[in-house]
């Protein structure tokens, strides 16, 4: 008599919405701990490589993590013409940080992040996010974010909200105070880059109008832009673009940005152009 063959395999589902659900086959559970505000899960994947999950919900993976890092960083840095001094908001895994350090002309940069055990698990286990948090430039703070953003006026150049979904540890990161808050703290020509989320699904889209609705409060000029996630809900994915001063298309310093030679996988300046112009169901999303 044939003996029965048992095989288990492990998988990782990302509650998207209520009803739709993505997941991933699991080669190896790489590292796990609970922090003091959340569960970070760092996984193997078949298909995806590396995972960062917190409590539960994807956040990065290896294979298209630098579709969202180059989005966030390149677009504003392409137009302001001398950004100097960045704060970065969330950030913990150091995607966003490793875009921002390819440009020397950078002089500091702070990163508040309000869970140091997500960066340190990622400076263990993540090092292709990770590898440029040991540069002399950047500052780390493990901190809640709105305490440190209101004690600074007039101090950087670009602000970067590069965090999590609007709750949890991240909720009072989408408010008009918060946004407020960051316009005192840019300079006179600063630039707020905020991811925004999907504008796909209803359960995520309300927050996408939420914040840009108060975004378009507090800053003169504000727009929103857009990039292709595949591992993210619906694979559509916003930022928002703030400034005091300049318009992201009419401003855009195309041929000085590609004299640099930077390398990137996702981002050039036709991208960045083409980004800007929004499908009609967003357009309508949020009245523009």
């Amino acid at each position: 008599m044939r003996k029965a063959v048992i095989r288990v395999e492990l998988w990782y589902t990302d509650q998207h919405t209520k009803n739709v659900r993505f997941s991933m086959k699991v080669e190896q559970q790489i590292a796990s701990c609970e922090s003091e505000f959340q569960r970070i899960d760092i996984l193997k994947t078949s298909e995806f490589g590396k995972v960062l999950v917190l409590d539960g919900e994807l956040m990065i993976t290896q294979k298209d993590e630098f579709i969202y890092h180059e989005m966030i960083t390149h677009v504003p840095m392409a137009v302001h013409p001398h950004v100097r001094d960045v704060l970065v908001i969330g950030a913990g895994d150091g995607g966003t940080i490793r875009e921002l350090c390819k440009y020397d002309t950078i002089e500091h940069i702070d990163m508040v992040e309000i869970d140091k055990k997500v960066t340190d698990m990622c400076l263990e286990h993540f090092w292709e996010t990770s590898c440029r948090l040991d540069d002399p430039r950047v500052h780390m703070h493990f901190e809640e974010s709105l305490r440190y953003v209101r004690m600074m006026k007039d101090e950087y150049d670009l602000i970067i909200v590069d965090c999590a979904d609007p709750y949890g540890p991240a909720e009072g990161l989408f408010t008009r105070e918060f946004y407020g808050t960051c316009y005192k703290a840019l300079r006179e020509d600063g630039i707020l880059i905020n991811q925004h989320e999907s504008p796909y699904y209803s359960e995520h889209s309300r927050s996408v109008q939420k914040a840009h609705k108060q975004i378009k409060i507090v800053f003169p000029y504000s727009t929103v832009y857009q990039c292709h996630i595949p591992s993210y809900p619906s694979g559509h994915w916003l930022f928002g673009f703030a400034s005091k001063k300049y318009d992201p298309i009419a401003d855009l310093r195309e041929d000085e940005w590609n004299r640099l030679g930077i390398n990137t996988r996702y981002y050039n300046t036709d991208l960045h152009k083409g980004s800007f112009y929004l499908p009609t169901y967003v357009k309508q999303l949020l009245d523009m």
